[in-house]
């Protein structure tokens, strides 16, 4: 069964770095819920062996492709997210204090916490992207401007999996270009 669970979350990653073309370094978050890909509801029977082989399949996958990692909490934990120390410094997040476990924080995050070099926990990020396993609602940790990636692999176990790549804003109204050409002043 864990097989099928990491072949499914890799898949479904993959294809998000795939179509989304995240650079070296970029921070994405992952949100999972082990009680929906087991077939339950949410927050209802997590699993701390389906959160590792998800989380340890992920992060193997982020560490090849030069990629940090956040794993959002449950929201008994107000959505809090687990990070490399590394991590936090370098985009000056503020630790909070918590340790997560299976049923305050749940299955991903404390997989995280425990398989992280140095873990922190922090309130908040602006991620590049995400990937979400089991409707957990990532958003709130995107960049302000979030485009869904449509993924084919879209499930892991029969939890529904949803992928969100960020791009600047676009500002500027009718005059502005928004790719560099070789008409630099004229009109």
């Amino acid at each position: 069964m864990y097989e099928d669970l990491k072949k499914e979350a890799a898949e479904a990653f993959e294809e998000l770095l795939s179509q989304s073309h995240f650079r070296k370094g970029s921070l994405i978050v992952i949100g999972g819920s082990s009680s929906e890909i087991r077939g339950g509801r949410i927050g209802k029977d997590s699993s701390y062996e389906v959160g590792t082989a998800v989380v340890e399949t992920l992060m193997e996958i982020a560490e090849k492709n030069g990629l940090r990692l956040a794993f959002q909490c449950c929201e008994h934990l107000n959505r809090a997210l687990i990070v490399e120390r590394e991590t936090a410094e370098k985009y000056g997040y503020e630790e909070v204090t918590v340790v997560p476990w299976l049923h305050g924080g749940g299955s991903f995050a404390t997989n995280a916490y425990y398989h992280f070099r140095d873990p922190v926990a922090v309130e908040e990020i602006k991620a590049d992207g995400g990937l979400d396993i089991g409707l957990t609602l990532i958003g709130m940790h995107l960049k302000r401007v979030a485009v869904p990636v449509h993924l084919t692999h879209n499930r892991v176990g029969e939890a529904i999996v949803t992928g969100a790549r960020t791009r600047p804003p676009l500002i500027g109204g009718e005059r502005a270009r928004y790719k560099k050409d070789d008409n630099r002043g004229a009109f």
